[in-house]
């Protein structure tokens, strides 16, 4: 009960009593283990993907557009069924939706991975991000609730080194993969590391708490907020080769504010809107935005450069990019201990600015632009995203209640989601304006290189703007 005096922790993830006290040390183990293999799959997946894009543009005669489609339509989905799954999480359980979630993941995985086509493909990796947003939504919330405030910034860096070691593996693995086995051998890797850790929850996690069991769901506003979101994205994304492109982004954002208004009114709302007059939620959630869409393409944008500007093979150019996620991963634990100690605004603000510099960097690389000029701007962004990342995080989740974790976790993934898509957004609108229905290829090189110019160039001012709201977010601390 809320006010009640801290009492010792006896939960099991059926009986959904919610109390104060962190997971006995053994579950907390076992509870980071199980996250930190979650955070692994994705930016693994999506990493090793962008090595593979040409060689499924080659295969399945997909065009550059459409390619760009198999990368957008996991984020899309995904991005519209977070929030909804991690208040479902608090409501119903965890634990049930984190072992849920591993195992749609990965049966949606091998199905990727017997695609017949570019189509297929699409539709299935949507059904991918649906079901994977099940166990994703409620990772964070799972390990925040483990373990005591002050250990959260040290957990969650590692955790985040996780996402970055997905992140270096990726490339390597993914090129690897591509190159001697076929694109469709990374789904089944993929399908093969979802089950360790539906299995390790399962078996040796009994401690996981739900948040607000007493809870009604609103399955309305849920349907609402993950329809209008994935109508708006879709709709952004397909403005310049799609008559209807306007007509969907409008119809989306009208959905949106259509569901703003029932949470105001909502007894159990899906999203409390009160938890954004916390500035440091809000502007914490809205530098996880704007960092994400000035960021997640750039991978997808250096993998077409090394490999069709530079003519790269996808193992060497996935040597090549390992060099950020390296970076990331060995910084996060670090900066997640800073911010337990400074103040997560001026650790992350200061990865932002790095990772400005380093999108002008990239603007400005040319057809014969030496393989060192990739390098050091990979180097800025991986310090700069490594500063970021487990300290924005940090200050997201100290924001919150406990009994809110799963909401505050699924917000800040839908941000990091709808911020990834948006940065592939940017990419299909200024592919269709510049490369039109080209494949990938050689000989459409200079129409690459000018379009990585033009989105480089757009997402470095992105980024620049985003320290603004990086840093207004006050002394989160003292909050």
């Amino acid at each position: 009960m809320e006010g009640a005096p801290a009492a010792p922790r006896v939960v099991t993830a059926e009986t959904g009593v919610a109390g104060e006290a962190p997971a006995p040390p053994d579950q907390q183990t076992n509870v980071l283990l199980a996250t930190c293999i979650a955070s692994f799959l994705p930016p693994f997946m999506s990493s090793a993907l962008n090595l593979a894009t040409p060689a499924i543009s080659a295969e399945l005669n997909a065009s550059a557009v459409q390619v760009n489609w198999v990368v957008t339509a996991y984020l899309v989905a995904s991005a519209s069924c977070l929030l909804p799954f991690g208040r479902l999480g608090d409501v119903a359980g965890r634990k049930k939706l984190f072992v849920t979630g591993m195992l749609a993941w990965a049966v949606f995985s091998v199905a990727c991975g017997f695609a017949p086509s570019v189509t297929s493909l699409i539709v299935l990796r949507v059904l991918q991000g649906a079901g994977g947003a099940i166990g994703f939504a409620s990772s964070v919330a799972i390990l925040t609730s483990a373990y005591p405030q002050g250990q959260r910034g040290r957990v969650l860096g590692i955790n985040t080194a996780g996402v970055y070691t997905g992140l270096s593996l990726g490339p390597v693995l993914g090129g690897v993969l591509t190159q001697h086995l076929g694109w469709r051998s990374i789904f089944f890797a993929s399908a093969a590391l979802g089950l360790p850790a539906a299995l390790l929850m399962v078996l040796r996690v009994s401690g996981v708490r739900r948040g607000a069991s007493s809870d009604a769901y609103d399955t309305g506003g849920a349907l609402l907020w993950a329809g209008s979101l994935a109508t708006l994205l879709v709709g952004i994304s397909t403005l310049k080769n799609m008559e209807a492109g306007r007509w969907l982004a409008l119809a989306g954002a009208a959905g949106i504010a259509g569901f703003v208004t029932r949470e105001l009114h909502a007894v159990h709302p899906i999203l409390g809107l009160q938890h954004f007059r916390n500035v440091g939620f809000a502007l914490s959630n809205l530098a996880a935005l704007i960092n994400y869409s000035a960021t997640f393409a750039v991978t997808f944008l250096l993998s077409l450069y090394l490999q069709t500007v530079r003519g790269l093979s996808p193992q060497s150019a996935g040597a090549v990019l390992l060099v950020q996620p390296v970076l990331m991963a060995l910084l996060s634990p670090l900066a997640g201990r800073l911010s337990d100690r400074i103040e997560p605004r001026i650790v992350a603000s200061a990865g932002m600015a790095l990772t400005s510099l380093a999108l002008v960097l990239f603007a400005h690389l040319g057809a014969t632009s030496p393989i060192g000029a990739v390098t050091s701007g990979l180097v800025l962004i991986g310090v700069g995203f490594g500063l970021f990342s487990s300290p924005n995080t940090n200050a997201v989740m100290s924001a919150v209640e406990p009994r809110h974790y799963g909401v505050g976790a699924a917000t800040l993934g839908t941000m990091r989601q709808v911020g990834q898509a948006l940065s592939m957004s940017v990419v299909a609108l200024v592919f269709a304006q510049v490369m039109g229905t080209a494949r990938i290829g050689h000989d459409t090189a200079p129409l690459i290189l000018a379009s990585s110019h033009a989105i480089f160039a757009l997402l470095a001012a992105l980024c620049a703007a985003g320290i603004l709201a990086s840093l207004a977010r006050g002394r989160l601390q003292r909050q």
